[in-house]
Order: C-alpha cells, then structure tokens, then sequence
C-alpha cells in the first residue's frame, strides 16, 4: 500500500538509515541515474538499506515498475562517490538519486522494460518539475564517475526521457567517417576536444594530451549521448554529436 512520499507518483516508503545532512545552503539542481549492478532487485535493495555498506539513494524502480522511496528528499542519500559534475564534488548533497533495477554489465546487462522506463520518466519528471531542475542535469553515475562508473550504460534510452521533456538529448550524428584521435595522441585537436567536454560539465584537465582520463570521459560521453559505438575513440560522429550538444546550452540557459 502508497504512503504519502516526497513525490506525487504512486511510490512506497521502504527506509534506509543510510543518510545524511546536506551540505548548508546547496540547492538540489541536479538528478543521478544509476542501474543497481547486482544479480536480483532483493540483493540490491538490501544493500542499499544495509547501514554496514554506507550506500543508499532517493529512490528504487524495479523493473515492474514499482517506485520505493528510500531516503527523504530532505537528506543526502549516499550514491555519488566520488564524482565531479561542472565544478562541484559534493554531489550527493545537490542531487537525487534514483537506482534502477538492472543487473549490470557485470551480471548481464540488458535492456529496461518499458514499464520501468515510464516510471523512471514519471518520477524524474516530478522530481524536476518540484525542484526546477535544468535538463542539462539530469545525469549519469558515468557522467559523474567516469573513470568509476559504467551505469546506467548504453542500453539505457536516454531518447525516451529526452521525447518526455526529461534530460537534454541530441539525435547522434552518423557514423561513418573514422578515427580523428584517440590514446595516445596530442596537440590542438585533442585540446579542444577536452574544453568542450569540459564545457558541458565533465571532469577533465584540458592538457592537449590524449591521456587514459580523456578516454574515460569519452567513453561516458558515448554511453550517454552516442551509443551505437562506446569505444573512448574520436570519430566524426562523436565530436559532431558534441558540438550539437553544446549549441543547445545556451538556448536552454537563456
């Protein structure tokens, strides 16, 4: 049975006792989506309910759909880590986390369901219509964690929540063209292909050396906004789904 929760979608209280204050005067701009990683959804919500594993979030949706509250939206809940989204690092005292039932690329990733994917779009819709949160920060635990983190990974349909007003999305452009550069490669190119990965929020030290974190942040980029081919290499289509990104920016910040 529903009990009233922070959000207006039908959800069920299920508590962890892993959580904190926030830090004094952070807003909560942002959302962190995660997949749960773990062979079942039973394995997954008790740890996340475990006070030994110091790991939790906002909310749980199993793949039937089901939406369980596990930490007050007033609290911070423990499910960024160590991550870094356009200058801050204190993530989990800016954002909510929503885990997603799915058992990972360690356990045999696979797709969503579409009743789960209606439900994430349910209840991340609710949670950005309540706390004004900009589309440009609806994010991924790669997003945040690149060298980390693969969740919630390239099977996730980042379109969908885009078609739902959810996350700011561009179509991918093409693939076709080859390698313009990748590990190992160095000079203006690459310099400017970190500044804009930095531009939209990645963390990155803009270096002009094609280096094992620019990979890394490539490579999430590509989970996120290029998914037919996530390799951590610069080809045409990477670099110009980039560029298309970054020109909406303004438009929406405007």
């Amino acid at each position: 049975m529903s009990v009233a929760t922070d959000t207006g979608v039908k959800a069920r209280i299920h508590p962890s006792p892993n959580h904190g204050q926030r830090a004094q005067g952070a807003p909560i701009d942002m959302v962190v989506l995660h997949y749960t990683g773990m062979q079942t959804a039973e394995e997954a919500l008790q740890r996340l309910c475990d006070p030994r594993t110091e790991v939790s979030a906002h909310y749980f949706i199993d793949e039937d759909g089901a939406v369980l509250q596990c930490v007050p939206e007033s609290r911070r809940a423990w499910h960024s880590g160590r991550s870094f989204w356009k200058g801050e690092t204190d993530i989990n005292s800016r954002s909510i986390g929503v885990e997603i039932v799915n058992p990972g690329h360690e356990h045999g990733y696979r797709p969503f369901p579409d009743v789960q994917i209606e439900a994430v779009i349910a209840l991340v819709r609710d949670i950005c219509l309540r706390h004004g949160i900009h589309p440009w920060m609806v994010l991924g635990h790669s997003d945040i964690a690149p060298d980390r983190k693969e969740d919630p990974g390239e099977l996730f349909p980042w379109d969908r929540l885009a078609e739902a007003g959810i996350g700011l999305y561009v179509p991918p452009f093409p693939l076709g063209a080859g390698v313009l550069m990748q590990e190992g490669d160095v000079g203006q190119p690459v310099e400017a292909v970190q500044s804009m990965l930095a531009l939209y929020g990645y963390e990155i030290e803009i270096t002009g050396d094609f280096d094992r974190r620019t990979r890394q942040v490539v490579t999430a980029f590509q989970r996120h906004f290029r998914q037919e081919k996530v390799d951590g290499v610069v080809d045409e289509s990477t670099i110009e789904t980039l560029n298309s990104l970054l020109r909406r920016l303004p438009t929406l910040a405007s």
